[in-house]
């Protein structure tokens, strides 16, 4: 999908804030609201927006502890693979998974009350996934940056360059 200027400032103010209204969307980006809409209908449906959420806050909902966990199969065969990425999409805990290239086949973000919870999701919740031959976890201490927001200078508008946001 060929993305013009309309498209990108659409997707910078969404990324921005994902629950603008599309009166408050067509304003920002400087359309009208129809054309707008049928802009921001066609960018869903061709899937460059995924679909809209709220960024929460973990520790205000206490989850005090946030781990990056590498994990390595004990063979590299597609139906491991598969049988550990379907048991690992089920845990609540992980909240993203990499296939990774490396040391180890897998990345994962997980997140838990405290380390008690934690050690209790990896003693008998993670080591179980099948396959499971080595497992890594590091602790984030404090998180400096964390954007959300893709770049979309490589797009060919400078985002930078423009204050709308």
């Amino acid at each position: 999908m060929a993305l013009d200027t309309f498209d990108l400032k659409i997707l910078a103010a969404l990324q921005q804030n994902g629950g603008l209204s599309n009166l408050e969307l067509a304003k920002k980006v400087g359309l009208s609201p129809s054309p707008c809409l049928r802009r921001v209908r066609a960018l869903e449906e061709q899937g460059v927006i995924q679909g809209y959420a709220a960024i929460i806050d973990r520790r205000a909902i206490g989850l005090g502890i946030r781990a990056f966990v590498e994990l390595k199969l004990e063979r590299q065969s597609e139906s491991a693979a598969e049988k550990f990425i379907t048991r690992v999409k089920r845990l609540p805990e992980v909240i993203a998974c990499y296939l990774m290239t490396g040391s180890h086949d897998y990345l994962l973000d997980v997140v838990a009350v405290d380390l008690e919870a934690y050690s209790e999701f990896t003693t008998k919740k993670l080591i179980s996934l099948p396959g499971v031959a080595e497992v890594r976890s590091g602790f984030v201490l404090k998180e400096i940056s964390h954007r959300g927001a893709l770049p979309l200078d490589h797009l060919g508008w400078q985002f930078a360059r423009y204050a709308f946001l």
